[in-house]
C-alpha cells in the first residue's frame, strides 16, 4: 500500500550502478536545457526570471518521489506559463509582490485540486476533453505565446489577452523599435531554429558521432545565451536600450507561502481547475507515450499526486504552476534515463546553477529568452489539425475550429473553457443520436450485419435492431421515436427485437423508454425481445420490473431468437431455418 502512494519505493529497490551513470548524463543534459528555458518562462508568466529556477528544483524532487514515469521532466512550461499570466494579470500588476503572491497561491491551489483529483481517484474526467480540441487550443495558445514575445525582439513595450490586442499594441508600438535589441532578437530566433534543423547533420558531416551531435543540438539554447550574453555585456548594449534580466538573487528556492486571502483563492479557483486540467492531459499523454517505448505502466491516478505534490512543492518554494513538460521530457528520454532520479539530480543542478551562475546572467538579452520561447511554442503549433479533422469529422471539426478561434480572438481562459464545454458537448451530442442498424442473417452463417451494407435473409413478421451505444437519458427519447416510426405502418410486423450488443449501460430514463416502447408496441400487437445483453446489464434490469412486463423474451444470442421467432426466407436460407 505503501508502495502504492511512494512509487520511488518501487524503482529504488532496483536502482543500479548503471542506472545512476544513465540518470547522471541525463540530469546534466537536461539541466544546460532547463537553465535558460527555466528563465524564459518565467519572462513568459511576467515573473522575476529566478522564480522559473525555483519552480524547477523542488518539484522536479517531489514528482520523482510520487510520480510513476521513469522519465517526465516536470517544471514550467509554455501553455501553463501563459495561462498562469493570463490569470493573474487580472488580478495584480506585473512586477509587484502582489503578482508574485498570486503566482504561489494560484501554484497551491492547483496543487491542492490535483490531490483532491488523484486521492479520490478523479483522472478520468480529463478523457472529457477530446484530442482534437486539446490540440486546437495548444496550437492557438501556441501562437499567442509567440506574438506576446514579439515585444521583447522588437524592444516595445506591448500587451494584450489575445492575439487581436497583441497585434494591436505592437501595431502601435512599432516606430518604438529598438534596432539593437532587434538584431540580437533576430539572430538569436534565426539561430535557434537552425540548431533544431541543421545543426545536428552539420555536426555528423565534420565526423561526430550521432550521441555527441544530438547532445551538441540540444545544447544550442546554451550557445545563443551565452554568445548574446558576452555581446551585450562587451558593446555595452544595455546602455543603448537593450533589455537584460538584470540582477537574480544568488540563492536556493526561498520558503515562500502562498495566500490565504478567501477574495484571491475565490477569484484563482476556476483559472487553477482549467491549469490543473490542461497540465494534467499534456503531462499523461508525454507520459504515457514515452512509457509506451520501454513497455512500462502509468498509473494517471498516482500521476494526479505526482503533479500535485511538484505544484504545492512550487508554492511553498518561490515557484508557479508547473506540470511535466513535452520537449524536456523527450530529451531526458534520448539522454537515457531511466528512473525519476534523474529529475531530482536535475533539480541539483539546477540547485547549483541558483546558487552559484546567476551573476553570469546578468547582461543576459530578454530578446534571447522571448526567442527560445517562440522556437519552442512554434513546434507544438499545428493547423493540419483543422485539415484532418474537416476530412474525418465535420463535428470534431467545428469543436477544434470554434476552440482556435475563440482562444486567439478572446485569451486561453476562454480558450480552454470553451474546449472543455466543446469537448462535452460533442460527447452529448455523437451519443444522443446513436447508430441504430436494422440486421440480418448472412447465409451460411450465425451473423447478423446491417440490411444496407450486406445482401442478408429476413423475415417479415421479424426486426431486429441493433443499437451500438449504450441507452442513458440524452439518446433514449431517439431510441423510442426510431422504433415507432419503423413499425408504423408495417401490418405484417410481429416481433421487434434489440439487439444489445453494445449496451454496456441501461440508466433509469432509458429503463423508462424500454417500459413505454414495450407498452407502445404491445398495443399494436408487438412483441419486444431482447438478445445479446451483456450481464451486467441484465443484472440491473432483473432488479426492476421491466422483464416480468417485457412481452417477449431474452434471447443468449440474436441466432437464436432468429430460429425462434420467424425462420428467415431465401435461396441460401440455412437448414435449420426450414
Amino acid at each position: 500500500m505503501l508502495a502504492r502512494y511512494l512509487p520511488i519505493l518501487d524503482w529504488g529497490r532496483s536502482y543500479t550502478r548503471q542506472a545512476l551513470s544513465n540518470d547522471m548524463i541525463a540530469a546534466v543534459i537536461v539541466t544546460i536545457m532547463l537553465i535558460p528555458q527555466s528563465l524564459a518562462y518565467a519572462l513568459l508568466a511576467g515573473l522575476p526570471p529566478e522564480m522559473g529556477l525555483y519552480a524547477s528544483i523542488a518539484p522536479i524532487i517531489l514528482y520523482a518521489i510520487f510520480g510513476t514515469s521513469r522519465a517526465l521532466a516536470v517544471g514550467p512550461v509554455a501553455v501553463v506559463s501563459l495561462m498562469t499570466a493570463a490569470a493573474i494579470g487580472e488580478i495584480a500588476e506585473a512586477g509587484t509582490a502582489g503578482y508574485a503572491i498570486a503566482a504561489l497561491t494560484l501554484a497551491g491551489l492547483s496543487g491542492a485540486i490535483l490531490l483532491a483529483m488523484g486521492v479520490f481517484k478523479l483522472g478520468f474526467l480529463a478523457n472529457f476533453l477530446s484530442h482534437p480540441v486539446i490540440a486546437g487550443f495548444i496550437t492557438a495558445s501556441g501562437v499567442i505565446i509567440a506574438a506576446s514575445q514579439l515585444k521583447h525582439i522588437l524592444g516595445v513595450n506591448a500587451s494584450g489577452h489575445n492575439l487581436l490586442e497583441l497585434l494591436e499594441s505592437l501595431w502601435h508600438h512599432l516606430p518604438e523599435t529598438n534596432l539593437y535589441t532587434l538584431v540580437i532578437g533576430v539572430l538569436a530566433t534565426g539561430f535557434l531554429f537552425w540548431v533544431r534543423k541543421g545543426l545536428k547533420p552539420a555536426l555528423r558531416k565534420l565526423g561526430l558521432s550521432a550521441g555527441m551531435a544530438d547532445v551538441a543540438a540540444k545544447t544550442g539554447p546554451v550557445a545563443a545565451v551565452v554568445v548574446t550574453t558576452a555581446a551585450v555585456w562587451f558593446f555595452g548594449l544595455d546602455a543603448r536600450g537593450v533589455a537584460i534580466v538584470g540582477e537574480v538573487p544568488q540563492s536556493l528556492p526561498p520558503l515562500t507561502v502562498p495566500s490565504f486571502d478567501l477574495d484571491l483563492v475565490t477569484s484563482l479557483m476556476v483559472p487553477a481547475l482549467l491549469i490543473s486540467v490542461i497540465g494534467f492531459v499534456e503531462s499523461i499523454s508525454v507520459a504515457q507515450t514515452l512509457a509506451a517505448k520501454k513497455r512500462q505502466r502509468i498509473d494517471p491516478d498516482q500521476e494526479l499526486i505526482g503533479l500535485g505534490a511538484a505544484n504545492m512543492g512550487a508554492a511553498f518554494t518561490g515557484g508557479f504552476p508547473v506540470t511535466g513538460g513535452f520537449s524536456r521530457s523527450v530529451v531526458n528520454y534520448d539522454a537515457g534515463a531511466e528512473t525519476p532520479a534523474a529529475g531530482a539530480y536535475t533539480a541539483v543542478g539546477l540547485a547549483v546553477a541558483a546558487l552559484l551562475l546567476t551573476p553570469l546572467i546578468f547582461f543576459l538579452p530578454k530578446a534571447t529568452l522571448a526567442a527560445t520561447i517562440i522556437v519552442a511554442v512554434l513546434s507544438l503549433v499545428d493547423f493540419a489539425i483543422l485539415k484532418r479533422t474537416w476530412t474525418y469529422s465535420k463535428a470534431d471539426f467545428t469543436a477544434v475550429a470554434a476552440t482556435i478561434g475563440l482562444t486567439l480572438a478572446m485569451g486561453v481562459e476562454v480558450g480552454v473553457s470553451a474546449g472543455v464545454i466543446l469537448s462535452i458537448a460533442l460527447y452529448l451530442y455523437k451519443t444522443s443520436r446513436p447508430h441504430i442498424a436494422e440486421v440480418g442473417l448472412i447465409p451460411g452463417a450465425q451473423h447478423f450485419r446491417n440490411i444496407k451494407r450486406f445482401d442478408v435473409l429476413t423475415h417479415p413478421e421479424v426486426v431486429t435492431l441493433r443499437v451500438d451505444e449504450s441507452l442513458y437519458f440524452a439518446n433514449a427519447r431517439f431510441l423510442e421515436d426510431y422504433i415507432l416510426n419503423r413499425v408504423a405502418g408495417d401490418a405484417r410486423l410481429k416481433h421487434v427485437v434489440l439487439m444489445c450488443t453494445a449496451v454496456n449501460e441501461v440508466d433509469m430514463s432509458a429503463l423508462e423508454s424500454l417500459e413505454a416502447i414495450n407498452q407502445r408496441l404491445k398495443s399494436m400487437g408487438i412483441k419486444l425481445h431482447l438478445s445479446k445483453v451483456k450481464g451486467p446489464v441484465m443484472d440491473r434490469l432483473k432488479r426492476a420490473h421491466f422483464l416480468d412486463e417485457l412481452t417477449g423474451n431474452v434471447y443468449l444470442s440474436q441466432y437464436e431468437a432468429m430460429m425462434d421467432l420467424g425462420p428467415v426466407v431465401g435461396e441460401n436460407a440455412p437448414k435449420a431455418a426450414e
